[in-house]
């Protein structure tokens, strides 16, 4: 059965060091006017039922946004694993969808066409693929909230690979044709020039 929207929390992953922008929280950066992470929030926001954020420094500016906040759960910055364990720890409803703090031009059907790719499927993950270069972006996903214990397991052992991860899982890869769609922002330069 397809994920009712209210059946569907929202994860912004910005817990990561910014280290390929200088060391600067880049969902914190001014992008066209607004904080970066208040892009992806008012892309995300219509999709879910709920949002949180994942940010491991500047929480105080992060929380002035109105949402949860929640830092790692393991701690040194782990990456996006990391993230999303402590999504799955906070998620109250049967699915949790991620997206990073830096794409501020997010799909707007993005959570609705990973639910559709899930509907009639027992699968455990939906995870973006990019048509051009077929490449995926495991970051914008869709998964089931009970996944939490096998991550859990899986960051215990040691494992980091967020691709090695969901590939051990039952998975489909949903492939979006605008390209443009999952930018990413990690430069001061590219900040620029998106603008």
């Amino acid at each position: 059965m397809k994920p009712d929207i209210h059946q569907i929390t929202g994860l912004i992953l910005a817990g990561g060091r910014g280290s390929r922008m200088g060391n600067v929280d880049k969902g914190l950066q001014t992008f066209r006017g607004a904080p970066m992470v208040l892009h992806v929030i008012m892309r995300l926001s219509p999709q879910t039922g709920s949002l949180m954020i994942n940010a491991n420094q500047n929480l105080g500016p992060y929380e002035g946004f109105g949402l949860p906040v929640w830092p790692d759960q393991l701690t040194g910055f782990e990456g996006p694993l990391a993230g999303l364990q402590t999504g799955l720890t906070h998620c109250d409803t049967e699915y949790l969808v991620t997206a990073p703090c830096d794409s501020p031009f997010l799909p707007k059907d993005l959570v609705e066409r990973l639910a559709d790719a899930i509907d009639g499927h027992d699968l455990a993950v939906a995870v973006t693929e990019e048509a051009g270069r077929r490449q995926p972006h495991p970051v914008f996903c869709l998964m089931k909230s009970s996944l939490l214990s096998n991550l859990s397991l899986y960051l215990q052992g040691g494992g980091r690979k967020i691709d090695t991860w969901y590939r051990s899982l039952d998975f489909v890869e949903v492939l979006f044709e605008d390209e443009s769609a999952f930018r990413n922002i990690n430069t001061l330069e590219e900040l620029r020039r998106f603008e």
